[in-house]
């Protein structure tokens, strides 16, 4: 019994995370015309997992993991020339780029343990908006 209980507090609490995450965040604008964001890499998702950029502008993504497991952040889109694939570790790294067109993608971790589903199949990826004016 006390199974089940904790098993429908754990999901109600993750549903309710999951949709706090609804709403696209956006990056802000610092003085030296660059767009920021932290994106952190967790058990098997990425907070914030909708982020909103402007296209032309640069963009600086500080990313970093919070768990001991290997995770990796991809961002590839052709038309907005972006092939980005970086290891995520405990100290933050600096991910810059430029998206030229707008658009949407997903970002993703695809690490993977043989045999097992891709940490992407297992919900850790995310969008990244890019929209011609932020609101």
């Amino acid at each position: 019994m006390r199974r089940w209980l904790w098993l429908l507090v754990m999901t109600a609490l993750t549903t309710g995370m999951a949709s706090a995450q609804q709403a696209p965040v956006l990056a802000r604008l610092d003085a030296d015309g660059v767009q920021r964001l932290s994106i952190v890499g967790g058990n098997y998702h990425f907070r914030p997992d909708r982020i909103r950029v402007r296209a032309g502008v640069p963009v600086e993504l500080e990313v970093s993991r919070t768990t001991r497991t290997p995770h990796d952040l991809v961002i590839q889109d052709a038309r907005m020339g972006l092939d980005i694939a970086v290891d995520l570790e405990r100290d933050p790294v600096l991910v810059r780029f430029t998206p030229e067109v707008a658009g949407r993608l997903v970002f993703y971790c695809d690490q993977r343990l043989l045999f097992f589903p891709s940490h992407r199949d297992r919900g850790m990826w995310g969008v990244l908006e890019v929209v011609a004016e932020l609101e």
